[in-house]
């Protein structure tokens, strides 16, 4: 009996001890996870945004993709929310609680089942030199049933930052796949109305045009900024001759004006002119980077239909401002070929 008695009083006094390591743990929890994600920020923020998108990225209902989810009136911005039902996911929701654009979210999620427990959510998206830096963060209380079960099963961050990681992977795959997507359209032949133009000629290859292209752009708007002459269209690029076998590329990039301009002998920035000609018209969406694909397509369609190209030479409109779509995936170019009548 005394036996029994003394293991009674020493299981007596490890339950108390073990109360009190539970109880004196922390109250509160907080942790984040970041990435790396080659993207514009104002592409990832607005993935982030809109509940709507996180099917495509939550590791939680990657894990149960058939739970129910809910979606409330408004799913982006201040106050959009949406709830879920599983087995596996259990029962909750989430809102939206406050939006700085392009630069951080913060949201409430509250679970009703397994177990009651609210926590509050933040992203952070900071611009850097290939893309932007993405941060999750949470971070909220721990009641004795929660201390109790990190203590025999790991802490929150162990148990939840795996989950963490997963999401800003498939968020990073998702926006990645997002911006590869593009299409080619063959217009069939149209007029196109010509007009004038301020360019600059210059050389690049397949390796550099982007870069010079830039920076042509950039002097001709610096020249035209300088000299009040506006632009009535979006800048385009002519192409001199190009080369398929070694890459080079003779090109005049140029912005549409409205009329002749009287240019100072000394100026590398020179005013053009197209007349009005019948041409292939072929549309890209889509990154520049697929432009190859839209000409192979066009030079295809002219062969397949018997069509000559006039001694004009071709070129290529840039409809869409990137500045104002962050997705390559939504640019327009549109590419002219001069046809002979």
């Amino acid at each position: 009996m005394k036996t029994l008695k003394y293991i009674l009083f020493l299981l007596l006094i490890a339950f108390i001890g073990t109360s009190i390591y539970i109880a004196v743990q922390p109250n509160e929890f907080e942790f984040s996870r970041s990435r790396d994600i080659n993207a514009p920020t104002s592409l990832l923020f607005n993935k982030v945004n809109d509940f709507k998108n996180w099917p495509q990225f939550s590791p939680w209902i990657e894990q149960e993709p058939n739970a129910t989810l809910t979606y409330g009136e408004k799913t982006s911005g201040m106050d959009g929310n949406y709830s879920w039902n599983g087995e596996i996911l259990g029962k909750g929701s989430m809102k939206t609680i406050g939006v700085k654009t392009n630069k951080s979210i913060d949201q409430h999620i509250t679970f009703i089942k397994p177990f009651e427990t609210e926590s509050d959510i933040s992203w952070t998206f900071t611009p850097t030199k290939t893309g932007t830096k993405v941060t999750w963060a949470i971070k909220g209380k721990q009641d004795f049933m929660t201390k109790l079960f990190t203590t025999f099963n790991g802490s929150i961050e162990e148990n939840t930052s795996p989950d963490f990681d997963r999401g800003l992977f498939k968020l990073d795959s998702t926006v990645t796949v997002d911006m590869q997507k593009h299409s080619v359209k063959i217009n069939d032949t149209t007029e196109y109305g010509g007009g004038f133009y301020m360019y600059k000629t210059t050389s690049a290859t397949g390796t550099n045009i982007s870069q010079i292209m830039a920076k042509q752009y950039g002097e001709i708007m610096s020249y035209m900024s300088k000299n009040n002459i506006p632009s009535i269209g979006m800048p385009f690029t002519i192409y001199n001759e190009m080369n398929p076998e070694n890459g080079n590329i003779i090109m005049s990039n140029a912005i549409p004006v409205m009329n002749k301009i009287n240019i100072e002998k000394e100026s590398e920035v020179l005013c053009g002119f197209i007349p009005k000609t019948k041409a292939l018209k072929t549309t890209l969406k889509g990154n520049y980077k697929n432009l190859p694909k839209a000409w192979e397509a066009a030079y295809k369609n002219m062969a397949e239909n018997n069509l000559e190209a006039s001694p004009l030479k071709p070129f290529e409109i840039y409809i869409t401002d990137p500045g104002n779509t962050p997705n390559p995936a939504n640019w327009i170019t549109e590419i002219y070929i001069p046809l002979k009548d």
